[in-house]
């Protein structure tokens, strides 16, 4: 038997959402998910029909499946996973030399 233990603790998604339900609705929602424990939500585009946005999803012990699933319901789709977050701590970006000299 294989056990796997989820132990994500951030994730950024890029995702594609209809006007309605609004971000307030989404965000209240995914909050409620077991292990979430915070949800951050920000607008990038708006077009006629659809919202681009990134989810910003941090706690415990995040399912993907399940942010997925709740998104789904809305009528939302993830394009991308931006970042993730795994362990018993969050690793923050370091910026490097190379980083900067990679953007000029």
């Amino acid at each position: 038997m294989l056990v796997v233990l989820k132990m994500i603790r951030r994730i950024v998604l890029d995702v594609l959402k209809p006007h309605k339900p609004t971000v307030v609705e989404i965000s209240e929602a995914l909050s409620h998910l077991e292990g979430v424990e915070g949800v951050n939500i920000i607008i990038n585009e708006i077009d006629q029909q659809v919202e681009n946005a990134k989810v910003i999803v941090a706690g415990s012990s995040i399912s993907l499946d399940e942010i997925e699933k709740k998104l789904e319901e809305f009528g939302a789709t993830i394009h991308s996973i931006d970042e993730v977050a795994a362990g018993n701590v969050i690793v923050e970006e370091v910026k490097t030399p190379q980083d900067s000299s990679a953007r000029m």
